[in-house]
């Protein structure tokens, strides 16, 4: 039985002690807990029978397992976050020559099915055989990213280091500057702020530790397009606002400063809903209805190259509303609060993370309660979760939402 005197709710002024007793119901709800591979990977979602084993959400993505994996380190679970990072090594050197391949112009990078594969069977470690838009440089720059980081918890060998090497070519070799890839929403492809700040993000780091030498390729073309997403004039590759831009003001700490108020400014303006955060204008994934327009064994599908037949599907206004945001932009206006001690700031963290806490499923939920679902769709006329609850990805931002406030609040207790 759930405790409710325990409030979702937190006040601007709220307590160390509140927020830890907030955090460990949670805990107790079993909203936190983060289901593993044998070898410590995480599927996208969790879930059991029904249409859900139909959605393909049991697979691994690169992108999920870095994120969740950042967390886990982030809130001090090392083990789970070196293991999983270590399992991801073991996958792209069983294919390293999806890599080599590409460098040494052996393949056509412009079949995504040539391109390392950031979608795969986490159980075997396998590719699938199915067609996916496997382009993806964002997912491929993570990778890089968070193997980078944790090179002195994971005690990377020479042949780990050679692959290292061998993605920052790839990454050079595809000019990922100005690529067009399918980005974090796998779908249309276009050259993208997004994903050419994750992989500028994965070379500086891996720079860093590795002593190589750095491109300022990456920053000089997001100078160019931020704060939009993508400036090409094609209408259907063109775009001003993206959630996606998010990530990199955090974790991947790629922008910094008035740029990153701006976007989180555009986002909170343009995409924010009463439920949740659009990932874009236009967005047809989960629109409203979505259960009756398509079967569950297509709604999942491999859109990007005829997304212009489920962008039939939507009407303007009820695109779905995402989870994965709010914790992201209270994390923004947390760690400007570090900085400034205004107010404001603290007001606004609270704020968003309160939103998040609004969008955890209510108890007897069909997923169970306090879940942490994908998105709210529109479902005849009322927001409602979607079938893919909980995401992995959505609560490692909620728990990290928290860990940061009460880290925050912790360090001002001690000083």
């Amino acid at each position: 039985m759930a405790d409710s005197s325990v409030p979702l709710c937190l006040k601007s002024e709220c307590s160390l002690p509140e927020v830890t007793q907030l955090l460990q119901f949670l805990e107790d709800q079993g909203t936190f807990q983060f289901p593993t591979l044998a070898n410590g990977l995480f599927s996208a979602a969790a879930g059991d029978g029904g249409d859900f084993e139909l959605t393909g959400y049991r697979n691994v993505w690169v992108r999920d397992n870095v994120h969740i994996a950042h967390a886990h380190w982030q809130w001090g679970q090392t083990d789970k976050a070196v293991e999983a990072t270590r399992s991801l090594m073991t996958f792209f050197k069983k294919y390293q020559h999806r890599f080599t391949d590409i460098i040494e112009g052996r393949v056509d990078p412009a079949d995504p099915m040539n391109r390392p594969h950031i979608r795969f069977d986490g159980d075997h470690l396998s590719e699938l055989d199915e067609k996916w838009s496997h382009a993806q440089n964002d997912a491929i720059g993570a990778f890089l990213w968070l193997a980078s980081l944790l090179n002195d918890e994971c005690h990377w060998t020479g042949s780990d280091l050679k692959l290292l090497s061998d993605v920052a070519r790839f990454l050079d070799a595809i000019k990922y500057w100005e690529d067009e890839d399918s980005g974090h929403w796998e779908e249309v492809r276009k050259i993208a702020a997004s994903s050419i700040g994750v992989a500028t993000a994965g070379l500086e780091v891996f720079n860093a530790r590795f002593g190589q030498s750095t491109s300022n390729e990456g920053r000089r073309a997001l100078s160019t397009i931020l704060p939009f997403e993508c400036v090409q004039s094609d209408p259907l590759k063109n775009r001003r606002y993206d959630s996606a831009l998010l990530f990199l003001i955090y974790p991947y700490r790629i922008v910094t400063g008035e740029m990153a108020d701006r976007i989180v400014a555009d986002v909170t303006t343009n995409l924010m809903g009463e439920q949740g955060i659009r990932r874009y204008i236009g967005d047809s994934y989960w629109c409203a209805d979505y259960r009756e327009k398509l079967a569950a064994d297509v709604r999942t599908s491999d859109f990007s190259d005829n997304l212009a037949d489920r962008d039939k599907l939507l009407e303007p206004g009820l695109e779905a509303q995402w989870c994965l945001f709010d914790p992201i932009v209270s994390i923004h206006f947390g760690l400007r609060f570090e900085q400034s001690r205004d107010p404001q700031d603290r007001h606004h963290q609270i704020l968003h993370l309160n939103r998040s806490l609004s969008q955890l499923t209510p108890p007897g939920s069909r997923s169970g309660g306090y879940r942490c679902p994908e998105s709210y769709f529109c479902e005849r006329g009322r927001y409602v979760p979607n079938d893919i609850c909980p995401l992995l990805w959505t609560q490692a931002n909620l728990k990290l939402a928290l860990t940061h406030l009460i880290r925050e609040l912790r360090q001002s207790q001690e000083s």
